[in-house]
């Protein structure tokens, strides 16, 4: 599990690219700390395996399914990605409840400046907008951020300038593609009320007005 709290910003400095897979090698220095082989590290909001350890880099596999949901697919080398490392249990619990599972990717649509602030308009698709609520939460590229304004075809968040020159949205523009979380309790809420299964659907006890009673 991830808090969305980017700890650095990393630096593509390998890929090697299968049929259907990848292994990408990031020049990294404070995810490196502590690290070992089988740990997880968030890149760019994507839970990665570190498969091979070096002085100032990791490796780790990238699957189909991943490559097909997600931006990586589209990273060169020397693209900046924003890296994270599993929260320990004694950690601080800055952001929100991230596992690294990307839904999806979305597309900046507009970037501009509110006095010190930064906005950033952010496309995507209804499966992914139905989870995005305003003032809920939402990870962009692994950065946790409150949403600001939602509309049927896209979403906005307001970043402060800390966030911005620590992680890769500073070198982000018009266009560019983005990896998308939702906030997980949304979708088992939603799975709760409307169970389905592959065999015959079991019936829930769980209802509207018994969320409503215990005050959800």
């Amino acid at each position: 599990m991830f808090t969305g709290i980017i700890e650095e910003v990393g630096t593509i400095k390998r890929i090697e690219r299968g049929q259907h897979s990848a292994v990408l090698t990031i020049h990294a220095e404070t995810v490196l700390e502590g690290t070992k082989i089988g740990d997880s590290i968030a890149v760019n909001g994507i839970c990665l395996t570190v498969t091979k350890l070096y002085s100032d880099c990791f490796s780790a596999d990238v699957m189909h399914e991943t490559l097909n949901r997600s931006s990586l697919s589209s990273l060169s080398i020397g693209s900046s990605v924003n890296l994270e490392r599993a929260m320990p249990a004694n950690g601080r619990f800055g952001g929100h409840i991230v596992a690294g599972h990307v839904d999806g990717i979305g597309r900046i649509c507009d970037i501009r400046r509110d006095d010190t602030a930064v906005w950033y308009t952010i496309t995507a698709s209804a499966d992914i907008l139905r989870y995005v609520v305003e003032k809920g939460s939402i990870t962009i590229d692994g950065i946790s951020l409150t949403v600001a304004d939602v509309t049927p075809d896209s979403f906005s968040v307001s970043t402060i300038p800390h966030t911005v020159s620590h992680t890769n949205l500073s070198k982000r523009h018009k266009g560019d593609t983005v990896n998308l979380e939702t906030d997980i309790v949304g979708k088992y809420i939603e799975k709760l009320l409307r169970p389905e299964t592959l065999e015959t659907p079991q019936k829930s006890t769980l209802t509207k007005e018994l969320l409503l009673r215990c005050g959800f």
